[in-house]
């Protein structure tokens, strides 16, 4: 258990006006115990208490975890891990549940009566990981140098003829050779129009002169995650195609001039998206502006105009702005930032100036 993160995730319970929780997210129990398994539909959690108690659950099948924390509480399928949580949690007072709990366990226990009430508390759990140790940041900036490396790679393999799943299949192989274990994401490879669709899966769509070919991908190296996109000409654009990459990156270079502390999500959103309405397509830039990241690719507080907090130093997040013509053209142009003390470091190295491809 590492007590920093678990002193402060029950900080963040207390301000909630709660003394226990209940942690089922996979990821979460992995920052705080340095143990991960997938559990699947089998039950696994982490039971935190802020008199010090700390108890996990877990399927005897799953990975030994008895370094995970003191109190370690294992069962087989045959057995019902509900009666074994309310024995240990505390009946007179609310307990906290994640987002990730289901309900095949969250209702069982409301009827077996674990706790006086039952109410949403991830948000304990999301604000610590929203905040990077220097430790993390590190990880966090390694993942994304194997990603700028495998960006040399996808762009070395646009050619006449290819098609979007022919590149997006040998991505992972790439990522491996660099030192990175995954995809943190499945990769959105998309030439011409089908740039337009923001969230495009690879398919046999086959490359044609004149197409953007668009890459938004990201690894998974030790835990930790990157995400970059990076739009691309095959063969010279048009000038209606140039006016949309140079709005696009504009946008991506306002918002992140602004980043610093103090400055709220919400105002980073606003920079982007005034240059992209300023010139004419504020309807096609129709996503926010980003998302936090970590040992998730998505993770909760993302950066848009719903957003009025203030970013903090060591908080890790996308800025990618896009406008999305349909049956015409897509671009979208993606950086991780961390944010320091006095501004933020972007984590792609890779270029951002209107690259053509031939």
């Amino acid at each position: 258990m590492d007590e920093t993160r678990r002193a402060r995730v029950i900080e963040n319970l207390r301000d909630m006006g709660l003394t226990q929780a209940l942690i089922s997210d996979p990821m979460s129990i992995y920052y705080l115990t340095g143990y991960y398994t997938e559990p699947y539909e089998r039950f696994l959690a982490l039971y935190l208490n802020a008199n010090g108690a700390s108890t996990l659950f877990a399927n005897r099948l799953f990975p030994d975890a008895t370094t995970a924390c003191n109190d370690v509480r294992t069962f087989d399928d045959t057995e019902d891990p509900v009666p074994m949580v309310a024995e240990v949690t505390d009946h007179s007072a609310p307990l906290g549940v994640d987002k990730k709990l289901a309900a095949r366990w969250l209702v069982p226990l409301q009827e077996a009566g674990a706790a006086s009430e039952f109410k949403l508390g991830s948000a304990a759990v999301d604000d610590a990981r929203s905040v990077k140790s220097p430790e993390e940041q590190e990880l966090m900036c390694t993942a994304s140098r194997t990603n700028d490396k495998a960006m040399e790679w996808l762009a070395a393999q646009v050619r006449e003829g290819v098609t979007e799943q022919e590149i997006a299949g040998g991505l992972l192989d790439v990522y491996r050779s660099l030192g990175a274990q995954d995809h943190s994401f499945a990769p959105i490879v998309s030439f011409g129009a089908n740039a337009a669709d923001p969230h495009h899966s690879p398919d046999g769509t086959v490359l044609a002169k004149g197409d953007v070919v668009l890459f938004d991908v990201g690894c998974r190296q030790d835990m930790y995650c990157s995400d970059m996109t990076r739009s691309f000409f095959y063969g010279e654009p048009t000038e209606h195609q140039r006016a949309v990459y140079e709005c696009v990156l504009h946008a991506n270079e306002a918002a992140e001039a602004i980043v610093r502390p103090g400055v709220t999500f919400a105002e980073i959103d606003r920079a982007a998206r005034g240059v992209i309405e300023d010139a004419g397509w504020g309807q096609y830039f129709t996503h926010r502006l980003g998302h936090q990241i970590g040992l998730e690719d998505h993770e909760p507080g993302d950066v848009s105009s719903a957003h009025d907090e203030p970013v903090r130093p060591g908080q890790c997040f996308s800025i990618e702005p896009g406008i999305y013509l349909p049956g015409d053209v897509g671009v979208r142009i993606e950086d991780l930032v961390i944010v320091t003390e006095d501004g933020c470091e972007v984590l792609n190295s890779y270029s951002k100036g209107l690259a053509v491809l031939k």
